[in-house]
């Protein structure tokens, strides 16, 4: 199965920032982080830390998941 590009796509940095802002992430987020993740071919070693850096902050309770 092959994932679909959104329409446009939204850098990661900017999807990172919001999330890290406003200590939450929405679906719609979640939905921007996937699509765009599954997109990529290779991520870099920025990108990595900060997907690392989410899961670690939803684990410890600093970042909330919201509808």
């Amino acid at each position: 199965m092959q994932a679909t590009q959104p329409s446009t796509q939204i850098p990661l940095e900017t999807v990172f920032e919001r999330i890290f802002a406003f200590g939450k992430i929405s679906r719609q987020d979640q939905q921007l982080l996937m699509s765009t993740l599954l997109s990529k071919h290779d991520l870099n070693e920025k990108e990595q830390q900060q997907i690392n850096q989410v899961f670690n902050f939803l684990q410890r309770g600093l970042i909330k998941a919201v509808d």
